[in-house]
């Protein structure tokens, strides 16, 4: 019977049951797709996250892939934060920064000075699109236009303010048929610059409850429309999540804290 370690970190928040909580799982080499599958599931937390080290790469030091409980994504924040809080804390990792090789290409996480960690993601670019109907019947009160994000499959929805991003009660059944396609919403923020929140039923996902990879999208936004590139976000779920941001040209850099919650093994026959 072979033994893989686990550990559960809640990433961007400070305390434990706040943020959002990742499995992360460190292996020596790859699993079956369906066997990283069935972990996610099993798991059953809104990503899982494993990665692999790559000796053998020169700009890599590991491979990491993430899972919703149904479904492989191509970008995560929260669980490439609580991975590299893992490597940092629990694996001897002494260089300062850690570079990830992804399906959304190089990813980089470092320390800064005040110990929170910092994600090097990418930017990634939008379109404007008319709002599905099946977004305005399920979110009451969106706009007539959306943003579409092709390389994340989400759709950006802004709206008048926080009060009204906080009392969004979108038909979660309904978002359901996007199938793996996620809604975000967001406003300006009234003690930070902006707030959002992430639905994604279709991938096991009601709702998000700190969601890093959207931020590569929410940050360009903002910074074009509030016109500076420094910016601090909150993600107002039940859990919530505070986000230091920076756009930083063609990069996007989503800063966090991270709080340890357990670590045990996981049993394959």
């Amino acid at each position: 019977m072979k033994a893989l370690p686990i550990y559960q970190v809640d990433a961007f928040t400070s305390r434990v049951f706040g943020g959002n909580p990742a499995a992360v799982m460190p292996l020596e080499e790859w699993l079956p797709d369906d066997t990283l599958r069935a972990l996610a599931m099993e798991n059953n937390l809104s990503e899982t996250a494993f990665f692999v080290p790559t000796p053998e790469e020169a700009d890599a030091d590991f491979h990491i892939r993430w899972f919703t409980p149904t479904v492989e994504v191509p970008l995560c924040g929260h669980a490439t934060l609580a991975s590299a809080w893992v490597i940092f804390n629990k694996l001897g990792w002494e260089r300062e920064q850690i570079r990830f090789q992804s399906k959304s290409g190089p990813l980089g996480v470092q320390q800064t000075d005040d110990g929170w960690l910092e994600l090097d993601f990418p930017n990634l670019a939008v379109e404007k699109r008319p709002t599905l109907q099946l977004i305005h019947e399920a979110l009451e009160g969106a706009p007539d236009t959306a943003l579409f994000v092709p390389n994340d499959t989400n759709y950006l929805v802004v709206l008048s303010d926080e009060a009204a991003v906080k009392a969004a009660q979108p038909d979660i059944r309904k978002l359901g048929e996007l199938g793996n396609q996620g809604v975000v919403i967001t406003a300006p923020g009234e003690d930070c610059d902006f707030v959002s929140r992430y639905f994604v039923p279709g991938a096991g996902i009601d709702e998000d409850p700190v969601t890093g990879s959207t931020h590569s999208v929410l940050v360009p936004y903002w910074a074009e429309q509030l016109g500076k590139n420094t910016l601090l976000a909150k993600q107002v779920s039940a859990r919530g999540g505070v986000l230091r941001c920076e756009l930083k040209g063609g990069r996007v850099a989503i800063a966090g804290q991270a709080a340890f919650y357990m670590e045990g093994s996981v049993h394959l026959s």
